[in-house]
């Protein structure tokens, strides 16, 4: 005789299943959370308000922002790690958070396993720039200058961050070498570059363009393919003479692991909308953010992006021995 316990477990896989499914077609039915892992006002933060105020319109239920700080991000975005795969909670983060953490830190969780992608939403590039009395006019000059004076520069970085990694990127493929200062923000930073504590800095768009077009401080190039839209007059790296020297600060958006995927199409589709607005893109681009096309916006493509950047970015992190200070 079959005994029919030995159904119960195809039985039990199969309710859970369909509770899944039933709880993936009503989603959301309650609000859902955006766990920012900085402090209220900085980008990743104003970028993640202007995007979820949009979306919940699609998803028709209240988006949350919580900031959790700590740890360089490692805080907020652990959270979401151990959150349950719902759809409910997230985490907004950027190429800091996802890419130079895993190398600088030892996590709890696997940045390339412990996340579903949802969308890639908006790039930051990266700018060189030195202080306006460098004696150099174009970014080969400065480079010869840097050779003929080893350790002579300053740098200005913000500790264990994008500072510092794209300054060793450059040392790397520029053979020079200079010293680094540690700040605890931008702002700072870039008011000694203005001041002319501090010989360069490799930062965002968002914060030296403004000071490169007061002509307070001197823009050799945008460490990207193509130039600004906020600022063409400034050269692309390949048109000054370092090709390949390509660096950004992007934003994403992931949740938990196991998510069902229906539930991250409804995210997707949710974000998408968002940076298909008029009013969110004008608001990002006043900000000096590219947001990324279309095709860059789908969960595939985060996920390739993302593995491509770890790929890239790890090896030089190591290789530097940049660790959380």
């Amino acid at each position: 005789m079959h005994k029919p316990t030995v159904l119960l477990p195809a039985l039990a896989l199969g309710i859970v299943a369909t509770v899944e499914a039933a709880a993936a077609q009503t989603y959301p039915s309650r609000p859902v959370t955006v766990v920012v892992p900085f402090a209220a006002g900085g980008t990743i933060d104003v970028v993640s308000r202007i995007i979820t105020e949009r979306m919940r319109t699609v998803l028709g239920q209240p988006v949350v922002i919580e900031n959790i700080v700590g740890a360089g991000g490692n805080i907020g975005v652990g959270r979401v790690a151990r959150a349950a795969p719902d759809g409910y909670t997230l985490i907004s983060g950027h190429w800091g958070t996802h890419v130079v953490n895993g190398a600088s830190y030892e996590l709890p969780y696997d940045l390339r396993t412990a996340f579903e992608p949802i969308a890639l939403t908006t790039s930051v590039r990266q700018v060189i720039a030195a202080k306006r009395a460098s004696p150099a006019n174009d970014l080969q000059d400065f480079i010869a200058w840097l050779r003929a004076n080893p350790d002579k520069a300053l740098l200005g970085t913000t500790g264990a961050g994008s500072g510092q990694v794209n300054g060793f990127f450059f040392q790397k493929m520029t053979g020079t070498r200079f010293q680094y200062v540690s700040y605890r923000g931008l702002a700072p930073a870039v008011q000694d570059l203005v001041s002319g504590h501090i010989d360069m800095m490799i930062s965002s768009a968002s914060d030296l363009v403004p000071q490169a077009q007061a002509g307070t401080i001197k823009a050799y190039a945008v460490a990207y393919k193509s130039r600004l839209l906020v600022a063409p007059d400034i050269p692309t790296v390949d048109e000054a003479g370092l090709p390949g020297f390509y660096t950004q600060m992007w934003n994403g958006l992931w949740a938990p692991a196991r998510t069902p995927k229906d539930v991250i199409a409804k995210l997707n589709a949710a974000v998408v909308d968002a940076l298909a607005e008029p009013a969110v893109r004008r608001r990002l681009t006043e900000l000096g953010l590219e947001i990324q096309p279309r095709e860059e916006q789908t969960p595939e493509a985060l996920a390739a992006f993302h593995k491509a950047e770890i790929e890239k970015w790890w090896p030089i992190i190591k290789a530097a021995g940049i660790k959380a200070e």
